[in-house]
């Protein structure tokens, strides 16, 4: 009997997150994040099988994430632990000014990760793989793994999905330019946000963003348009997909949320447009609760909403 691989992999950094639960008191709410983990969540509770690609660290922190995937339904046999290195930790923090975050990450067992630890036939064996500027920003060895998971899935006739989640901490804006427009050269389904791809390519319009990223490569943009929805086009069409209104309190991770629950139900046969729809309101819901894995809705929740 064959394999049954995950639909969907997801490569990046998982952290164990420390998110101010009160405005006004300095309490922290512990849950989790890392945008490709939370991506890999929010695919897995809208009904996808999927399948995370990285490393932690042999610590407390690394099995809670372990924990983590197993109760969500993630697969973790390409999750390396790393004996040499801890898992990275991040703090959330809420001011007038929105939300600030904090990262230890710098040395972490993720930023470790190389090629040679690539889980290559679950890679052939995905439907789409699901990668971010964070996961070419970590470190040197793992955007060379994210190349060269990109380069395997597409050998295998494996759809490219990217996230722009620029994150100028991380790496400069000239080589974040660089080279995230190169792996959207190579992307099939390009999932930006606003603030993101206006930084990164200097235009202010939908269509010439959209016109732009379309003329790399991809097959599909869904630009992220934060609570007035998200902008999708394909060569041969384009439309605004209006958000829901919610009651927000906490936006961590809604884009994340947005990016599994479109890939979930683009790997369920949904055309581009049905699936912003659904992964609108997915995202919507995302922020109602604090931290970035904890308020992700399921599948029963979304579709009701939608009914109704």
């Amino acid at each position: 009997m064959a394999q049954a691989f995950p639909e969907i992999l997801a490569l990046g950094e998982a952290m164990v997150e420390f998110n101010q639960s009160s405005k006004d008191e300095p309490n922290y709410l512990q849950g989790f994040g890392g945008d490709t983990s939370n991506f890999c969540v929010a695919a897995s509770r809208q009904g996808a099988r999927t399948g995370f690609v990285s490393a932690v660290g042999e610590d407390h922190f690394g099995r809670l994430l372990i924990d983590l995937w197993q109760r969500e339904g993630v697969d973790t046999s390409a999750v390396r632990i790393d004996g040499q290195a801890p898992t990275g930790v991040y703090f959330v923090s809420h001011g007038p000014g929105g939300h600030q975050f904090d990262y230890l990450r710098a040395g972490s067992a993720a930023s470790r990760y190389a090629s040679r630890d690539l889980p290559l036939d679950a890679i052939a064996g995905a439907k789409v793989i699901h990668l971010s500027g964070i996961s070419l920003a970590i470190s040197v060895s793992v955007c060379d793994a994210a190349f060269a998971a990109i380069e395997h899935a597409r050998a295998n006739g494996v759809r490219v999905s990217f996230d722009t989640n620029l994150r100028l901490k991380l790496w400069p804006l000239a080589r974040a330019r660089a080279v995230m427009l190169e792996a959207i050269r190579q992307t099939d389904i390009c999932l930006p946000s606003w603030d993101d791809v206006t930084e990164l390519t200097g235009l202010t319009g939908h269509d010439e963003i959209v016109d732009f990223l379309l003329a790399l490569g991809p097959r599909v943009v869904a630009l992220k348009l934060g609570k007035e929805g998200s902008y999708v086009a394909t060569p041969d069409e384009r439309r605004v997909v209006p958000g829901r209104v919610v009651n927000a309190v906490d936006a961590t991770g809604a884009g994340d949320c947005f990016g599994g629950a479109f890939i979930a139900r683009i790997v369920a046969g949904d055309d581009p447009f049905d699936a912003a729809r659904y992964a609108n309101v997915a995202a919507g819901l995302s922020t109602q609760g604090f931290g970035a894995v904890a308020p992700i809705p399921d599948r029963a929740t979304v579709e009701s909403v939608l009914a109704n």
